[in-house]
């Protein structure tokens, strides 16, 4: 059972909000546009780290962290890319890699939209944790937290920061 924290689209921001609702958690994962990598030394100094850049990142995060990730996080399968989209509303080449690659588990970024919904038809769940930054024009910053054990994601939890 690995306990996950998902964030997104940080833009240079990082408080004490986001390390609190993170310190439980075994693994993070980041969604793009990290702003900078003390962004990312933050984080790794709280828990394992794996993430990918984003669209405002510039060569600090992107010689650390590639454009798409592909892992295996317990037996799930987890596909990683900022600019994704979501369901019926993919991203070019988006579609191509989860025909491809049969993802349980897809995370997009970029939007600043939680969005969290299952496509049936390629059978793969998407989660987007919204934005937990202070750029951008949403108004609650958001995270996610959930549970991988074995082949089940469970125990999702969205976290609202004001």
């Amino acid at each position: 059972m690995i306990r996950i924290g998902l964030i997104s689209d940080t833009h240079n921001y990082m408080d004490e909000a986001i390390l609190k609702h993170l310190e439980n958690c075994d693994e993070i994962w980041h969604g793009g546009d990290f702003g900078t990598i003390a962004v990312a030394e933050q984080l790794r100094k709280l828990k394992s780290l794996r993430g990918v850049y984003g669209n405002i990142d510039g060569m600090d995060i992107r010689s650390e962290f590639p454009e798409e990730l592909i892992f295996m996080c317990e037996d799930v399968k987890v596909f990683i890319k900022h600019i994704g989209g979501y369901p019926n509303k993919y991203a070019p080449g988006v579609k191509d890699v989860i025909l491809r690659e049969h993802p349980q588990l897809f995370i997009s970024g970029h939007s600043h939209i939680l969005k969290v919904m299952y496509d049936e038809k390629l059978q793969c769940l998407h989660m987007n944790p919204g934005a937990a930054g202070k750029q951008g024009w949403h108004k609650v910053r958001t995270l996610l937290r959930f549970v991988i054990d074995g082949k089940e994601i469970k125990n999702l939890e969205v976290v609202e920061m004001r």
